[in-house]
């Protein structure tokens, strides 16, 4: 089939991938859209893999404040070089970090970040519920794991939902801007304030 100028146009707007990426897409997928931006997807997550050992000591602090000053945000995202911090792709991706953090407030960056106790807490609390629920005992672990992998997405931002498109995590999406950025991101840190709130 006949891969047309047009649709590698389309492709790459869409995509942020490469022309001869978007060509060699489209022909993998026989010319079916859909099928190309799987595989440009497939592929960027492999190659944003390969790029995570790469030292990003460059970057911003992107602040954000929502509700008049009602919330705060500060986050600091990182790449390889000053060239790629002051893209707009980058850029971006550092806002939309901060506004996910404004709206979903997380408490830790990955799941390792949670403390043993903490998580201990969270085992206690659900199989409780699952006895008062009445479970029968031979499932209450695998109800309590769950609820504690439900946990973790909800108070780790790398396995949040991403607020604009809730079929991807965080972590997704970062690694898709590592692909059509071409360097290694790496979410440093991150705090969020909100008026009235008291400080542990």
């Amino acid at each position: 089939m006949e891969i047309t100028t047009e649709q590698i146009k389309q492709l790459r707007e869409s995509t942020g991938a490469g022309i001869l990426d978007c060509r060699k897409a489209l022909t993998q997928a026989n010319g079916d859209f859909d099928k190309a931006v799987d595989y440009l997807r497939e592929k960027g997550l492999a190659t944003a893999a390969k790029r995570s050992d790469r030292e990003a000591s460059e970057g911003v602090v992107e602040l954000y404040s929502h509700g008049k000053g009602r919330v705060g945000v500060m986050v600091e995202v990182n790449c390889e070089t000053d060239f790629v911090a002051r893209s707009d792709a980058f850029r971006t991706f550092a806002h939309e970090l901060a506004l996910q953090i404004a709206a979903s407030n997380p408490r830790y960056l990955r799941a390792e970040d949670v403390p043993a106790e903490e998580l201990e807490h969270e085992r206690e609390i659900a199989r409780a519920r699952a006895r008062e629920e009445g479970k029968p005992e031979n499932v209450l672990d695998r109800i309590v794991e769950g609820r504690v992998e439900k946990y973790k997405d909800e108070v780790c931002l790398l396995r949040q939902p991403y607020i604009r498109d809730e079929s991807i995590t965080i972590e997704k999406l970062m690694m898709q801007n590592v692909a059509s950025i071409g360097e290694n991101v790496v979410i440093r840190r991150f705090v969020r304030w909100q008026l009235g709130e008291s400080t542990k």
